[in-house]
């Protein structure tokens, strides 16, 4: 169980500067995209490419938040039911859960480094003016999804193993579903650490 906290205190870390990273991109893509638009309509001129290299910030920045995002447990979760569900087939499903995204993630990473491996071996460019090596933003964006990987692997662990044990507020707080009172806490303790100190 150590080793499990040690390499989700790992993972959290990396997830944090990810998820800066992939802000950042997505930030200078945004001001890119901005400042094309302003010198087409003033001076008739473009930067070029803006488009191409917003398209690769978005997908690598979106891979490189994941793992936060699933730290977090931020993502979206439809769970009307779910909430009235008993707490220890809750946990059941959360670990459910968790397992058919490591399927589904898996399998996505696994078809990247797929096209990552083609791009490669033909030397693969993108069919537009900046003709980008494809490697580039495609390697980017395969780091995003290992991160994601190497994030689920340990908090699935941990989940099974709280589930197993049977600590149920574990698996919950580790996978499960944020409730509108967790939410809510995070925004008062947000808003409260705003408010200027006298």
């Amino acid at each position: 169980m150590l080793l499990l906290d040690r390499w989700l205190g790992l993972a959290d870390r990396f997830s944090r500067w990810a998820v800066w990273f992939g802000g950042g991109l997505i930030l200078a893509s945004a001001f890119l995209v901005a400042v094309d638009v302003l010198l087409r309509k003033l001076f008739l001129v473009t930067v070029g490419g803006s488009d191409e290299l917003s398209g690769y910030a978005f997908a690598i920045g979106t891979t490189w938040a994941l793992g936060f995002t699933l730290l977090r447990r931020a993502n979206v979760r439809v769970d009307a039911l779910y909430s009235r569900l008993p707490a220890a087939l809750c946990a059941i499903l959360d670990i459910a859960a968790l397992l058919a995204l490591g399927l589904f993630v898996g399998l996505l990473t696994w078809q990247a480094w797929a096209v990552l491996d083609t791009s490669l071996a033909f030397n693969a460019k993108a069919t537009t003016p900046l003709a980008t090596p494809l490697w580039m933003p495609q390697l980017l964006w395969l780091a995003g999804l290992a991160l994601f990987i190497f994030t689920l692997v340990p908090l699935l662990l941990r989940a099974l193993l709280a589930l197993l044990t049977g600590d149920l507020p574990a698996v919950r707080r580790l996978a499960g579903a944020r409730t509108i009172e967790e939410d809510a806490a995070d925004e008062a303790a947000h808003t409260a650490s705003l408010k200027p100190r006298a």
